[in-house]
C-alpha cells in the first residue's frame, strides 16, 4: 500500500499506528466478503467452508504471541522447532462447475499462545498458565470462530447450512461436542477409532444407553471383503477421479461420547504413476466422518476434497502477499496487519469473479514455445496481481503524458510532465 501510493520513502509511523490502535474491524470486513460470496450461490446451496491453522514465521523475540512451535516442514524422523505466530483461517468455497471450486478467505484470527512461566515460578502462576492454555487451545478457538460465523450468518438473514471441512487436528471431543445449529462437520479420524451401533430402545427405568454393540474400526472396515465397495466420481488434483469407498452409518463414536449419529467413509488408496510406464504406486487410505448421517456420499466426498484449496490460500498469502512479514509486534498489530492482507487477497479473488466470471481469466500474453503448456482452468493469483498492477499503471499514464506526440500546434520548449509520479508504479511492476 505504501509503495502504490508513492509513500514508501516517507515516515511509516502513522501507517503502523493504524494497526496498533485497533482502527481496523476485520470481522466487519470479512462479513461483507462472505455476503458477497453468497450472492454467487443459489438460494438452496450450502456454504461449504474449510478451517485450518498455519504458522507465520518470526525472528523477533519481543513480538507478542511469538512462541517456539513445531516446524511443519521438518522431516518425519526429526521434529524441528521454529519461532512464529499461530493463526486460524476459514475459507469458503465458490463452486466453478464440473466439481471445481475456489476457496476464498472469510475469517482470520491470531490464535495467541500464553507465555510459559519459568521453572521456579510459584505454583499459582503455573495453575493460571494451565487454565489460560486450556482456553487458548486451537480447538477451543476454532469452536468460537465457528460459532461466531454461524451467528453472523443468522444475523444477516442467511439460513444456509454451514458445512465445515477440517483435518484430524480438529476431529476430537472438544470440537465435535460444540457444533452450532444447521452446521455439519466433515473431518478425518484415526484408523483405530471405536465405532458403535445406535443404542437400542431405551429402557423404561434406569440409565439411558448411549452405545449399541461395537462395530469394526475404520481400518477393519477397509479390509472387510463382506462390505461392498462403491464407486464415486469426484474432482481432485485437477481432474475427475473414480474413488473406491465404503460407507458405514448411521453410527455413534466413542470419540465425542455419542453426541450425535454420524456416518463414516473409508477411501481406498488412489493409484498413480510418476512417469508414463512407471510402476503403479498408491497413496494412503483416508478415513472420514460426517456429522450429517443423511448427506449423500457424493457430496460428502467432494466437500472434503475442496478442503485442499485452503493450503493454496496459505501458500499465496505467505509467498505472494507477504502475510506475516510486516514489522509489527503489539497484540493488536499482529491481528490487524495480517488480517488486512488476507482480506485484500479475498477481495482480489472476488473482483476476478465479478470481472471475468467464475472460470474467466484476464488476457494472457502468448507464451514461449519452450514453456511447459499446462491447461489452466482458473486465473492464478500471480496473474491477478499482475493485471492489477497493469491497470494501476495505465491509470497513472493519462493522455497528458503523450500530448506532444500528435498535435497541430508547434511544440513547446518543454513537454508536459506527468501529473502523477511514476516511480512507485515502475518499481511495483518490476518487483
Amino acid at each position: 500500500m505504501l509503495r502504490a501510493q508513492n509513500r514508501h520513502h516517507l515516515d511509516w509511523s502513522a501507517d503502523y499506528r493504524f494497526y496498533s490502535q485497533d482502527g481496523f474491524d476485520e470481522d466487519a470486513v470479512f462479513d461483507q466478503l462472505r455476503r458477497q460470496l453468497e450472492t454467487h450461490l443459489s438460494p438452496d446451496q450450502p456454504l461449504v467452508t474449510a478451517m485450518d491453522d498455519s504458522l507465520l514465521r518470526k525472528t523477533g523475540r519481543k513480538i507478542h504471541g511469538v512462541r517456539f512451535l513445531r516446524d511443519p516442514l521438518s522431516p518425519p524422523f526429526q521434529v524441528n522447532l521454529v519461532r512464529g505466530l499461530r493463526v486460524l483461517q476459514v475459507s469458503a468455497a465458490l463452486p466453478q462447475g464440473g466439481g471445481r471450486a475456489r476457496l476464498i478467505p472469510i475469517d482470520f484470527q491470531h490464535a495467541v499462545l500464553p507465555a510459559k512461566p519459568p521453572k521456579n515460578a510459584p505454583e499459582q502462576e503455573w495453575k493460571n498458565y494451565q487454565a489460560l492454555r486450556a482456553q487458548t487451545n486451537i480447538n477451543v478457538v476454532g469452536s468460537a470462530r465457528l460459532a461466531a460465523l454461524r451467528q453472523r450468518m443468522d444475523q444477516s438473514g442467511s439460513k444456509r447450512r454451514l458445512i465445515v471441512s477440517v483435518d484430524g487436528r480438529f476431529t476430537n471431543r472438544t470440537f465435535l461436542k460444540q457444533i452450532p445449529e444447521r452446521t455439519v462437520i466433515i473431518g478425518r479420524i484415526r484408523k483405530d477409532t471405536v465405532v458403535h451401533q445406535l443404542p437400542p430402545a431405551q429402557p423404561a427405568r434406569g440409565r439411558k444407553r448411549k452405545y449399541g454393540p461395537q462395530l469394526s474400526t475404520p481400518e477393519e472396515l477397509l479390509k472387510d471383503a463382506n462390505v461392498p465397495v462403491e464407486i464415486v466420481r469426484a474432482f481432485g488434483a485437477g481432474k475427475m477421479h473414480r474413488f473406491k469407498v465404503k460407507r458405514l452409518g448411521p453410527v455413534v463414536l466413542r470419540l465425542d461420547r455419542a453426541a450425535r449419529p454420524v456416518q463414516l467413509m473409508v477411501i481406498k488408496p488412489l493409484g498413480y504413476r510418476l512417469t508414463l510406464g512407471a510402476h503403479l504406486l498408491y497413496r494412503q487410505p483416508a478415513y472420514l466422518v460426517c456429522t450429517d448421517p443423511q448427506m449423500a456420499i457424493e457430496e460428502f466426498l467432494q466437500h472434503f476434497l475442496w478442503r485442499w484449496d485452503i493450503e493454496v490460500n496459505f501458500r499465496d498469502e505467505k509467498t505472494l502477499l507477504g502475510v506475516g512479514q510486516a514489522q509489527v509486534r503489539t497484540e493488536r498489530s499482529n491481528q490487524n496487519a495480517p488480517a488486512l492482507a488476507v482480506a485484500a487477497y479475498a477481495m482480489l479473488l472476488l473482483a476476478s469473479v465479478k470481472a471475468y466470471g467464475k472460470n474467466g481469466v484476464p488476457d494472457r500474453l502468448e507464451q514461449a514455445k519452450w514453456y511447459r503448456r499446462k491447461k489452466k482452468d482458473r486465473a492464478a493469483t500471480n496473474e491477478l496481481i499482475n493485471q492489477l498492477r497493469r491497470e494501476m499503471w495505465a491509470h497513472s499514464l493519462n493522455p497528458a503524458h503523450f500530448s506532444d506526440f500528435i498535435s497541430n500546434k508547434p511544440p513547446d520548449q518543454k513537454c508536459q510532465k506527468s501529473q502523477v509520479p511514476l516511480r512507485s508504479a515502475i518499481f511495483l511492476s518490476l518487483n
